[in-house]
């Protein structure tokens, strides 16, 4: 049996879940939880934003942990591997998208908390090639966040062959953008982060940004006009996009990690004349998740986390929903 907590309708506090998850499977792992961060996406999940959530759910999809059991056809991991899981707990292998190393694109990819259970609980189980080895250089507690937060910021930085002397800004320095900075002075780029909070300013310093501007104040939006090569937003929220259409360079993109729900309301001239580009991303594939842990451990790069009991579960997601946590909350089981 998996001890878990679980929400059982929508928008409702978690409490205590037992199942039985049967049989592994052949090509299955187990991996006995240690750590499991929080991510916004849960929350989403909780409380059926998207419309997909499934009750009773258990939440959880940035798992640190250890491998308890194997399948009889796994050869990647074996008993008492450091082992994370992320949003995807499993692939086709046999789509366009799997076939070309692109997996965490797999139209049919299992879904760690989507329609099955996740890590909030004592162990979990997933398909073994959606499982990454953690490095030995990386404390499980912090390995957590990497598994989503971090590979979402990480990814575009391959997918789109971003340079070392490229000019980069980050909308919204939480779970996400202090992840962003961080990767993005290690990759060398000029690094600005945008942001309306006086403390959020002095850490985004202290986290890689080489500069902040001010996202309150239109004026220094446009201020701003033609300097970046690439704007990465993680926010949620709507804001006026066009004002950061115009700060991008020619040729410059502005890209969305965070899921902003309401439509992008964007003047495609400004797009045309610049030869600007709009994109979005999810993850990355397990390939991408290894290459991320690497750089992590070269770098020295940290989530910046806050520890909870897992008894404590409703606390941090009250805590999260506030705007209280600096900057991911994580679970220890």
């Amino acid at each position: 049996m998996i001890n878990a907590y679980a929400a059982f309708e929508e928008k409702q506090v978690l409490k205590s879940f037992e199942y039985d998850p049967g049989e592994l499977g052949e090509s299955q792992i187990e991996i006995e939880v240690a750590y499991c961060g929080i991510c916004h996406s849960d929350i989403s999940m909780i409380d059926n934003e998207w419309g997909i959530s499934v009750y009773p759910l258990v939440p959880g999809h940035e798992v640190a942990g250890t491998v308890s059991q194997v399948g009889s056809k796994v050869t990647s991991l074996k008993i008492g591997d450091r082992a994370g899981l992320g949003w995807h707990s499993g692939y086709c292998n046999q789509c366009a998208a799997c076939n070309t190393g692109d997996h965490h694109l797999c139209v049919t990819a299992e879904q760690t908390i989507v329609g099955r259970h996740g890590g909030f609980a004592d162990k979990v189980r997933a398909d073994a090639n959606s499982v990454v080895k953690i490095p030995d250089g990386i404390d499980l507690a912090v390995a957590g966040p990497l598994f989503c937060g971090g590979v979402t910021v990480f990814n575009p930085l391959l997918q789109f062959g971003v340079r070392p002397t490229d000019k980069v800004a980050v909308i919204g320095i939480g779970g996400l953008g202090h992840l962003a900075l961080q990767f993005l002075n290690a990759w060398g780029c000029e690094v600005t982060a945008f942001t309306s909070s006086d403390v959020k300013r002095r850490e985004a310093l202290d986290l890689g940004a080489h500069r902040t501007l001010n996202s309150g104040d239109p004026a220094v939006l446009e201020a701003a006009a033609g300097r970046f090569d690439l704007i990465i937003s993680t926010v949620n929220v709507k804001l006026d996009w066009n004002l950061y259409l115009g700060a991008l360079a020619p040729k410059g993109r502005l890209h969305f990690v965070g899921a902003a729900l309401e439509p992008l309301d964007l003047n495609v001239f400004a797009l045309i004349m610049q030869q600007r580009s709009v994109s979005g991303s999810p993850v990355g594939d397990p390939s991408i998740i290894e290459k991320m842990l690497e750089f992590t451990v070269l770098h020295d790069i940290k989530p910046v986390i806050e520890i909870f009991d897992m008894a404590d579960v409703n606390k941090a997601i009250a805590n999260l929903k506030a705007g209280d946590i600096h900057y991911r909350a994580v679970l220890s089981a």
